[in-house]
């Protein structure tokens, strides 16, 4: 018995697995993620497991798309068995005097890609099976393309190695022949001893699988051996090349759909590159890594603090070519901007506004709505559709006639501008019907396989591409790609400008959108409207309060009136809404000193911030002309929310708590903030003032739709389903209530 532990100990297998964690240990990290993606422990919040566990291709999930990716990991797993093998070539000289080394090695360093396939189609089956409800057959489909991608790719690569194998051994068949004569001539060589470096092994695979002795290589020349490995390290190099190129080539013609292969693909052949680059570094550099790292980093900081190097994002439509005229960032300035002057004038503007929208109604005093739209990515704006639907239908089609204001954060607008958007152009003459489930079904599509596509064969590979906007050039990058694709999702209603929105929000044919992002530079929020909304800016003291209160507030239109504001797109502005951390690239303004915004959620998750704001500045109107003010809330996550109350604590726990406590309960804060809000304005505005609420909230408590831009078939059902929760009922029921005066009974805005 201790025979065969000892000889599977020593076997090369056994030596390969172990010898990846005693050097280089950075490989290792790419598998980790590899397994905690497909795992769901890394990135789970935006949905990244269901990039390689249903990944899509042309809007499909199928034989092709699998295969794709099936080909993707096998380039993956051959990118690390090469750049290994030129790494750890030296602890194994034994293989470079057998037929096809590389064949061999691949073999015997099969643990980790082994491992990781087993376990990939493990959980792929399940992802199928329950989150994405596809039946036996289906299944087998793409576990069969998965398969056939994967094999594919690997007999590709052994028939490229066997030919460079051929060629090598062509070349020095005289050299190994001479050899292997001496080594017969000699009478018994003294026993082997290892040298410093090499390691112990006792058996390897062979290409047959079979159980084989390595052979004595002593009579060989190290210049010999030597050379055979970097003939070998060539061949590798080359077909890495290959893959590198391929990206390029994806990254260029990304506009083509035909080239927007699978996220999980394209950050798979990423990562390829990537371990090839950093065995290069090993290899080449050795000891100067780090030091060239550094020269690189800096080299790299002073091109873009110089603007010789610039990778920032653009809101798309703004001028950010007049250098002499950028407004300046300053307290100064943005106080003169909140001039009462200025705020009188864009108040006026407004009750115009108001008063248009009053003559569409029928009732000497209507009843006002203003909704609310929160942050969640396709979560939320597939729920907001669902909702918005169903509020039109018990309002007999009028929703968008009675609404005044539509205001929110992330994914909620998504929805909320489509729906805008579909009545726009239903009002126009375009046979539509608002209450179709097709667009609940565009607004749910995926927009996370552009974005990881993008960022990988764009953003770090591609050379820069550019295209217009009116007159003003800008880069291609992983903005533009979620753009494209938005636009593709929702039928190009949507490519439009803030421009082709003054004339109907001015005459109240459709509600008013605004349409938020927060500056990272101080937490001030960016607040984008067809009009200039300056009585903002500034939180609107009683004249018997005597403070002096800055502006925490910047009007998108009046600051930027020289950078042609209006020519931004909607797109852009809905973007900038919904700029998720690290996903989608924070976008950088045309101002003295350099702003940059991102996810109106950081600041106002719920939309409530700016409608209660709007509410003070035009009560006395809204009170002279208005029967009720109802704010509708439609929200990604439930109001009262116990979710993990209790958790087990950890050493880890206890000492990263105090870091992660804001993080951890961000949404939370916000609404306890927001319910004292809402309660002052309540008093102000007696019982006239309600807020119904509308939640998301899963059918089972641990199956909560994924934060993310891309949605599983089981997820989009849950959200479907979620019309129907009881809570939602009630509220669906209270609202029946308020429009029909008579019947029911004043309710206050604290009321859930």
């Amino acid at each position: 018995m201790k025979k065969y532990l000892v000889g599977t100990f020593y076997s090369l297998p056994v030596q390969l697995f172990l010898l990846h964690f005693r050097k280089y240990q950075v490989f290792l990290l790419f598998w980790y993620i590899m397994f905690a993606t497909v795992n769901g422990s890394f990135m789970n919040t935006y949905g990244a497991n269901s990039l390689f566990l249903a990944p899509e291709y042309l809007g499909k999930v199928n034989f092709l798309s699998t295969a794709i990716v099936g080909i993707s990991i096998s380039i993956f797993i051959m990118s690390w068995n090469i750049t290994t093998f030129i790494l750890h070539g030296k602890h194994i000289k034994f293989l470079a005097t057998t037929a096809q080394p590389f064949l061999k090695y691949c073999i015997n360093n099969g643990v980790f890609p082994f491992i990781f396939l087993i376990f990939y189609l493990v959980e792929a089956i399940a992802f199928d099976k329950n989150r994405q409800l596809l039946n036996t057959g289906e299944i087998l489909m793409l576990i069969s393309g998965f398969i056939a991608g994967f094999g594919l790719s690997i007999i590709i690569a052994f028939v490229y190695f066997f030919s460079a194998d051929r060629t090598i051994y062509r070349g020095m068949a005289t050299i190994i022949h001479h050899a292997n004569e001496h080594y017969e001539r000699a009478p018994e060589l003294s026993p082997q001893y290892r040298q410093r470096g090499d390691l112990r092994v006792d058996w390897f695979l062979s290409a047959t699988l079979n159980l084989r002795k390595p052979r004595d290589v002593r009579h060989y020349s190290p210049m010999f051996l030597d050379t055979i490995f970097k003939r070998h390290h060539i061949a590798a190099v080359l077909s890495i090349f290959v893959a590198f190129v391929f990206l390029l080539v994806t990254g260029f013609f990304m506009d083509n759909r035909i080239f927007q292969i699978p996220a999980a693909a394209s950050v798979t052949i990423f990562f390829a590159v990537l371990i090839a680059v950093a065995g290069a570094f090993s290899v080449f550099l050795r000891n100067w890594s780090v030091f060239l790292l550094l020269v690189l980093y800096f080299g790299l900081n002073w091109l873009y603090q110089n603007n010789m190097l610039d990778i920032r994002n653009k809101a798309y439509g703004l001028n950010y070519t007049n250098l002499d005229k950028r407004p300046e960032y300053t307290r100064e300035s943005l106080l003169a901007l909140a001039s009462e002057e200025n705020i009188e004038a864009d108040k006026k503007a407004f009750i115009r506004i108001l008063e248009n929208w009053k003559a569409r109604q029928q009732e000497e005093k209507p009843v006002m709505y203003m909704i609310n739209v929160s942050g969640g990515g396709n979560r939320s704006a597939t729920f907001t559709m669902n909702i918005l639907q169903h509020l039109d239908s018990l309002l007999k089609g009028e929703l968008m006639k009675r609404t005044v204001l539509i205001n929110g954060s992330s994914g909620g607008m998504l929805g909320a501008a489509y729906f805008r958007e579909l009545y726009r152009q239903k009002l126009n003459g375009k046979n539509i019907n608002l209450m179709d489930k097709s667009y609940v079904n565009d607004i749910s599509k995926d927009l996370l396989n552009p974005l990881f596509s993008s960022f990988v064969t764009r953003d770090l590979t591609a050379p820069a591409q550019r295209f217009f906007v009116g007159p003003y050039s800008y880069i291609k990058d992983r903005g533009y790609s979620f753009e494209q694709r938005f636009n593709d999702n929702t039928h190009g209603y949507l490519n439009y400008r803030l421009r082709d929105y003054v004339g109907p929000e001015a005459r109240a044919e459709i509600p008013l959108m605004f349409f938020n992002s927060v500056i990272t530079r101080d937490g001030r929020k960016l607040l984008i409207s067809t009009h200039p909304a300056r009585f903002f800016m500034k939180i609107n003291y009683s004249d018997e309060v005597k403070v002096s209160a800055d502006p925490d507030i910047v009007d998108y239109v009046s600051f930027f009136e020289n950078q042609n504001p209006y020519n931004l797109r909607i797109l852009s502005a809905l973007r900038m809404n919904a700029t998720f951390p690290y996903i989608l690239p924070n976008v950088w303004l045309p101002s003295t000193p350099v702003v940059d915004v991102m996810d109106a959620g950081l600041r106002d998750n719920f939309g409530i911030e700016n409608t209660l704001r709007f509410i003070e500045v035009f009560k006395d109107w809204l009170k002279k002309n208005t029967s009720k003010v109802v704010i509708l809330q439609i929200r990604d996550r439930p109001v009262i929310n116990w979710e993990n109350p209790e958790t087990k604590p950890t050493v880890l726990s206890w000492l990263t708590q105090p870091l992660t406590l804001l993080q951890n309960n961000w949404f939370r804060i916000q609404d306890y903030y927001q319910a004292d809000q809402i309660s002052y304005a309540n008093e102000a505005y007696s019982d006239s003032l309600y807020r119904i609420s509308f939640q998301y909230a899963p059918a089972k408590k641990d199956a909560n739709a994924s934060l993310s831009f891309h949605l599983t078939t089981s997820e989009k059902q849950d959200i479907a389903r979620a019309i129907n929760d009881t809570f939602n009922q009630v509220s669906f029921k209270r609202l029946l209530k308020i429009t029909k005066p008579k019947e029911g009974k004043p309710g206050t805005a604290n009321k859930k």
